[in-house]
């Protein structure tokens, strides 16, 4: 609940909330120890980390729930946490939003594409009708409210690309009646769109600017300071930790490859963190502690 309370007062004071994404144990810790107030627990994350998969649809409310759990078991910080199209319908929606906030959740995000649904940020993308979508964030708000008052409700719609921007803002509007906390208009192709959505949506507004240091082909690329000032409450960037993470794997097996080539030694520090830093980065200092005080000889 403390955590819970804590992303209620960031998103409601008047400067942006910056909340990077999140796929495991080690990441959420990372960003909890750069000074980041809360993480986002991102579908595509898990899906590309767990499955080496796409996010296209092949996640399921218990993939969700346990790498939840475990990550709010690793970190204090409030943990925000992607929940797709809710995994069925609306009745779907009102358990997988106890599930969540059972895992230790701060904040449930439900969308209104068609399952299987698909990254934002694909082609190919369809919406159910309106009706079903309000229903759906109505049902996760009941659940909320029944279950975990404190809990943050956002409400994710893709209908700009099938429908247009104009359904896209109906839509959120639509989700802020039915009672989610924090909107969110996914793949907006431009920061005339994100300013026309921030104005005429009457809810705290979420955008997506994904990998946070490289460009995309869809939203473009803007600092939050003027996404904030744009209007803009709350933004995620769900691809840049997972991107990073590939990255420096990539860099470390390249340069173990050059290793075992040679007979020479062959060091890359910088390819690497040290090995104080990474263990008191996993506990290791905290179960040392443990053992000292608790520990046996006999085990």
């Amino acid at each position: 609940m403390y955590g819970r309370q804590r992303l209620a007062e960031s998103v409601a004071e008047p400067e942006i909330t910056v909340v990077p994404g999140v796929y495991d144990g080690i990441s959420a810790r990372l960003v909890e120890r750069q000074g980041f107030e809360s993480g986002f627990l991102s579908g595509a994350g898990v899906s590309n980390s767990r499955l080496a998969q796409p996010d296209v649809g092949f996640l399921t409310l218990p993939d969700v729930a346990d790498q939840s759990r475990e990550i709010t078991d690793a970190v204090d910080v409030p943990i925000w946490v992607d929940a797709d199209t809710g995994y069925g319908n609306a009745v779907s929606v009102h358990r997988t939003v106890r599930r969540l906030a059972d895992a230790g959740a701060a904040a449930v995000m439900i969308e209104d594409q068609e399952w299987p649904k698909r990254c934002g940020h694909m082609a190919g993308k369809s919406v159910v009708p309106f009706e079903e979508a309000v229903a759906k964030i109505e049902a996760a708000a009941d659940a909320r409210d029944e279950h975990a008052p404190e809990l943050l409700l956002k409400a994710r719609t893709d209908a700009t690309e099938p429908l247009g921007l104009d359904e896209a803002i109906r839509r959120l509007n639509a989700f802020a009646d039915a009672g989610a906390d924090v909107v969110f208009a996914d793949a907006l192709r431009s920061a005339e769109d994100i300013r026309r959505v921030a104005a005429e949506v009457e809810a705290p507004l979420s955008v997506n600017m994904g990998f946070g240091v490289r460009s995309r082909p869809t939203t473009p690329l803007i600092p939050a300071p003027r996404l904030e000032e744009m209007g803009v409450d709350v933004v995620i960037y769900p691809r840049l930790i997972t991107a990073a993470a590939t990255a420096g794997m990539k860099r470390g097996l390249e340069e173990l490859a050059t290793a075992v080539e040679t007979s020479e030694e062959h060091e890359a520090p910088d390819a690497v963190v040290d090995w104080d830093y990474y263990t008191d980065l996993i506990g290791k200092p905290a179960v040392d502690d443990l053992e000292e005080r608790f520990a046996t000889d006999d085990g």
